[in-house]
Formats: C-alpha cells, sequence, structure tokens
C-alpha cells in the first residue's frame, strides 16, 4: 500500500519545552503502528521559539510537518486547519505533554481502521486511571455531567486530548463546528453523535503534565458555551 494513513497531530501553544520530548516520543510511538504516518505539530502562535524546534525536526525527518501560524487562532481552529491539511485517511491528536499514556495509541487507531467514526480516550470511565486534584476532578465531572443532560451525550469525559477520527467523516462535520478554543473537542463530540456517527471511548492512563494552558476563565466560558451549543442546535432542529 502507498500513501499516508495516519497524521498525527500535537496542538501547540508556547511548548518548546515539552515539544523536546514529544516529537521523539511520538515518532516512536506511531512509527510502531504504521510506516505510513506524518507528524503535524499545529503550532499557534507560539513566542517561545517552538517553531524553530519543529523547522530543525523538519531537516531531519520528512514525516515531520510544522503548521505554523503568525498570530493564534485558538486550539480547535489550529487543530481544523491541521486535520483539513492532513494526508492520512486516519487523524488523530494528543496534548503535547502527552498526559495521556502513549501506550493507548494503537487502541484509538484500531478503532477507526475497525469503522468507527471517532474514539476517544476517556479519564471517567470504570477502568481509567487519572491522578487530579480534587478540585480539578470535581470541576470535569461536573461539566461532563452537564454535558450529557443539556446536550443529551453519551461520552462520559469530552476533554480528554486525546482523539482519533475518519478524516472524511471529520471533514463533514467542521463547517457546522463554531467552537475556537477548548469547547471545540465537545462541540465536535456532540455533534458527531447528532449525526449518528459510531463513537467509541476508550479508558486510558492520564497523568497531569508538567503545564497546562486551560484557565480559570476558560472553564467559565466552556460552561457559558454549552448553552450556546444548545441553543444552535435548537435552532438548527427547527
Amino acid at each position: 500500500m502507498t500513501g499516508t494513513e495516519v497524521s498525527a497531530v500535537i496542538p501547540v501553544f508556547n511548548d518548546r519545552k515539552a515539544l523536546l520530548h514529544a516529537i521523539p516520543a511520538s515518532i516512536e510511538a506511531i512509527g510502531a503502528i504504521t510506516e505510513r504516518f506524518e507528524l503535524i505539530i499545529a503550532e499557534d502562535g507560539s513566542t517561545d521559539g517552538s517553531a524553530d524546534v519543529v523547522r530543525e525536526w523538519e531537516t531531519r525527518d520528512s514525516r515531520v510537518r510544522l503548521m505554523h501560524a503568525d498570530e493564534r487562532l485558538g486550539r480547535g481552529k489550529a487543530l481544523e486547519r491541521a486535520f483539513t491539511a492532513a494526508k492520512g485517511d486516519i487523524v488523530c491528536y494528543y496534548d503535547v505533554d502527552l498526559a495521556t499514556g502513549m501506550e493507548h495509541l494503537p487502541a484509538l487507531i484500531d478503532a477507526i481502521r475497525n469503522g468507527y467514526d471517532i474514539a476517544t480516550g476517556s479519564r471517567l470511565m470504570p477502568g481509567s486511571d487519572a491522578v487530579r486534584t480534587p478540585s480539578r476532578s470535581i470541576a470535569s465531572r461536573g461539566y461532563n455531567l452537564l454535558v450529557r443532560l443539556i446536550l443529551k451525550s453519551r461520552i462520559h469525559d469530552h476533554q480528554c486530548g486525546f482523539k482519533a477520527f475518519s478524516r472524511s467523516r471529520l471533514l463533514s462535520l467542521l463547517p457546522a463546528v463554531r467552537a475556537p478554543h477548548w469547547f471545540w473537542d465537545t462541540e465536535v463530540l456532540v455533534r458527531a453523535q447528532r449525526k449518528g456517527f459510531r463513537v467509541l471511548e476508550i479508558p486510558v492512563v492520564w497523568r497531569p503534565g508538567m503545564n497546562t494552558t486551560v484557565r480559570k476563565n476558560d472553564v467559565v466560558l466552556m460552561g457559558s458555551d454549552i448553552i450556546r451549543l444548545w441553543w444552535q442546535l435548537h435552532v438548527e432542529k427547527n
């Protein structure tokens, strides 16, 4: 077979230090799954030299691709840009801190190979092993409960940064997705379920990375985004 099978995307914003480990670890992990892959770094307006790290890797390995944005697009829109440019029939993404164990990546990719439209990691399913502070755990469970109640989702953990998609199915969904930043994950999963997409949720081992770019204000905005999406879906239905 020829051509790219898997396009892996890492969204990046001022993550130079994490990239130094994430890129070689990704090449090793994805290379164990398929020889036909590319690694796209969706670098979203960083000012810390993150793009320079990726450019250096591009000269060493043709499978590494930089997608640089001069101005910040937002995590969701940076992902969309990368998925649109991806060459693989299967696209996936994960956080640059590799908080979700990469040992789960084969199961994520195999789910799409076996006919699922989306596969997503979960820190909240039985069998998951996630270490979080009590306050973050309560906030996460409360947020996901609201999504399930208000938006009628069947997913336990919408925000785990560890997902794979059939690229063609994802691209058919993206024109309707409006969230530019952290709520993007939730909106994609909710809209996919409403379209009848096959979604598999996989329990994962998750450990907090060296830092996080989710701020308290992001959490508040995502709460308001739940109501916004409910209203949009209500208007679309009618």
